[in-house]
């Protein structure tokens, strides 16, 4: 095994959610090809990326109620992914100046500094800066 390629995220709608991640976040729109759920029902494979990252996030439309149910809840109420950026000042300013909602000011943590944010749908994410561990002194 190699890497995790893409992790699904359930949203409401495919285009909302492709204008958050590609120009809020500037995430890049990896894919988006119409497709077919099982039984026939059309569908779209929409898969978006961190510039430079390696795995992705299926953006995939809720079907059905109870698909609808979780929108916004994958994780329970608890942050479910992490987002780890070269400049955390920049990026928390500009997301800040997006709309983006921060559920918790930047502080400083042993790993880097954090602030806790919601996607479109309510999921918890991290805006993780640079981890002090990995830096090498020269």
């Amino acid at each position: 095994m190699s890497h995790l390629d893409l992790v699904a995220l359930v949203v409401q709608d495919y285009d909302a959610a492709i204008h958050f991640f590609v120009d809020v976040l500037r995430f890049e729109l990896v894919e988006d090809t119409p497709s077919l759920t099982n039984d026939g029902r059309s569908k779209r494979w929409v898969v978006v990326r961190p510039s430079g990252g390696q795995t992705g996030i299926l953006l995939a439309r809720a079907d059905g109620n109870h698909q609808a149910s979780i929108v916004g809840q994958q994780f329970a109420g608890r942050v479910g992914l992490f987002l780890r950026v070269d400049d955390f000042e920049t990026a928390y300013q500009r997301m800040v100046a997006a709309g983006v909602r921060f559920v918790s000011p930047p502080r400083d943590e042993p790993y880097g500094k954090l602030a806790v944010f919601l996607d479109l749908e309510g999921n918890r994410w991290d805006l993780l800066g640079d981890d002090p561990r990995r830096r090498v002194s020269g």
